[in-house]
């Protein structure tokens, strides 16, 4: 038996969206479990739920019903402080867009989640921005600002930001939808090797292709899990 606690246990999630006409249903009853070091991808049609399940999932909106555990701790039901808190600890983001600050260095960019944090010296903070820069193959870009990256490069620094505050859970929302094929083969093969090396990361993909390379396959349809392949 498994003693160490899922790094996601969602159970019986529905988030609704109320206007003065009808209620409209993102999630219905949502189940998903993921255990540490799992590469999981979700897919699924447009409007099929995806995005509202990453943004629940990234404590980014609240949901109506249901229970949601990150490593073991409910929390689902923490205030906005106490929710930001938790991001910033336990959850790395890579979005399509990149989301990089346009007049901030790449060193400076990578350093925002430990900056927010607070408690870390500058000289640590450079020591794991280089590491994690070392990871994606981006060091020598330390200096550059995003303007000066190509797409593939900036979304290699956004999974550097995503990975320097050791998160629990790197959730990734559609990482190659600005990237062509090349760069996205690119960024594919970094995340199959941060999940060999033990990291654990649920990736929301419109693409079948990409979302083979998971270790598993979360199909949605009308905001709800249709199975599992």
């Amino acid at each position: 038996m498994n003693a160490t606690p899922p790094v996601i246990e969602l159970t019986g999630v529905t988030k609704h969206f109320s206007t003065e006409e009808v209620d409209t249903y993102a999630l219905r009853g949502i189940d998903l479990e993921v255990r540490k070091g799992e590469f999981v991808a979700v897919t699924g049609p447009s409007g099929c739920g995806k995005s509202t399940l990453m943004a629940v999932l990234g404590l980014l909106t609240a949901f109506q019903q249901g229970s949601y555990r990150l490593a073991g701790r409910d929390v689902g039901t923490l205030n906005g402080d106490a929710r930001a808190t938790v991001r910033n600890r336990h959850i790395g983001f890579v979005f399509q867009s990149f989301n990089l600050v346009g007049d901030l260095t790449v060193l400076d960019n990578v350093a925002l989640p430990l900056k927010f944090r607070g408690g870390i010296s500058r000289s640590q903070r450079e020591e794991r921005v280089r590491a994690a820069l070392e990871r994606v193959g981006m060091t020598q870009r330390l200096k550059h600002f995003p303007h000066q990256l190509s797409g593939g490069q900036q979304q290699r620094v956004a999974i550097a930001r995503a990975l320097v505050g050791e998160p629990d859970l790197i959730l990734a929302d559609e990482p190659t939808g600005n990237l062509d094929s090349e760069n996205a083969a690119t960024v594919m093969r970094l995340f199959e090797e941060l999940h060999a090396a033990g990291a654990t990361l649920l990736m929301v993909t419109h693409e079948a292709a990409l979302a083979q390379r998971a270790q598993r396959i979360v199909p949605m349809l009308d905001g709800r899990v249709a199975g599992h392949a």
